[in-house]
């Protein structure tokens, strides 16, 4: 969706990403070396929320010189990362795209994490937490992401992709993986080790928990905002439910925000975000144009 001529045109808007703090590919995590004792700060590391990622984003901004974003946009953790800069930082952003997120985790967001957690922390390999001379505590990481891919996906999704078939045509009456969707999470979980750390996952899955910008705190009383939003769900997410992003589309119109609400129907399940290209690209493409003509509007009349 980043490129040119897509949602995020690059012909006409300059993209930053930046990783997040408590992440493992690029800023500073709990696989990064500790300068106080030369090794990795494992669990030294100090805990992290989503306003600690967004402050370091403001910081990064600062020092490339920039003093309002067009728009902030991700899904998932990212749109909790959406919502805590319009939180923390209103003033410097015109537009938000919050996608498939809430404003706080339910219990059952809340326990899924932790059943993923301890299944990192029950792999004697984790070696509470300083594995890294060691090797990744490769089972229970693979475990958590198998966990955590169940939940991105849809009854419906995994029936059309796998069904019941079977992997060689026949059972083996064994432990072996019969099924196909037994072989694909296996699949997922064994590369999900490769190119992540067990570590950053317990940290950014507690961070995720943390975070809770309801009641008032994603627009404290007596404050106004001008970021226009565009809200986007997928009926078929149920671990980020359409319900969360209905709650705080109500909580953006009693504050009498700009704030448009669309839920795509999809059999993805939370994976939509990241595989429903076309519809996400059209409404996006929209709203960003609307926004930008506006500000040039704005800021001719300023000027």
């Amino acid at each position: 969706m980043i490129g040119p001529g897509k949602a995020f045109d690059t012909n006409r808007y300059f993209v930053i990403c930046s990783n997040v703090i408590g992440g493992c590919k690029g800023s500073t995590g709990p696989s990064s070396i500790n300068e106080a004792t030369g090794k990795p700060y494992a669990l030294d590391f100090p805990f992290i929320t989503i306003a600690d990622m967004v402050h370091a984003q403001r910081h990064l901004i600062d020092f490339l010189g920039i003093d309002k974003l067009l728009c902030v946009t991700g899904g998932s953790m990212g749109g909790m990362q959406v919502l805590q800069w319009v939180a923390s930082y209103p003033e410097r952003v015109r537009s938000a795209i919050p996608i498939a997120t809430a404003l706080k985790h339910s219990p059952q967001q809340i326990a899924f994490n932790e059943v993923v957690r301890q299944s990192i922390m029950a792999d004697p390999a984790w070696r509470e937490g300083n594995y890294y001379e060691y090797g990744q505590p490769e089972k229970g990481l693979a475990v958590a992401r198998m966990i955590g891919h169940i939940t991105f996906m849809s009854d419906q999704s995994m029936e059309e992709k796998f069904s019941r078939r079977l992997k060689s045509g026949r059972f083996s009456f064994g432990f072996d993986a019969d099924f196909e969707v037994e072989g694909y999470l296996h699949y997922r979980g064994a590369n999900f080790v490769k190119r992540f750390d067990a570590n950053s996952y317990l940290y950014i899955t507690k961070a995720i928990d943390y975070f809770d910008l309801s009641g008032g705190r994603l627009i404290p009383g007596g404050k106004a905002i001008d970021t226009r939003f565009l809200i986007i769900s997928f009926k078929s997410d149920w671990l980020y439910p359409s319900h969360q992003s209905q709650e705080i589309v109500r909580l953006l119109k009693r504050r009498r925000v700009d704030a448009t609400y669309c839920e795509l129907s999809t059999t993805y399940g939370h994976d939509a975000f990241l595989v429903e290209v076309e519809e996400q690209t059209t409404l996006i493409k929209h709203f960003l144009d609307k926004t930008f003509n506006g500000y040039l509007v704005v800021s001719e009349h300023d000027v």
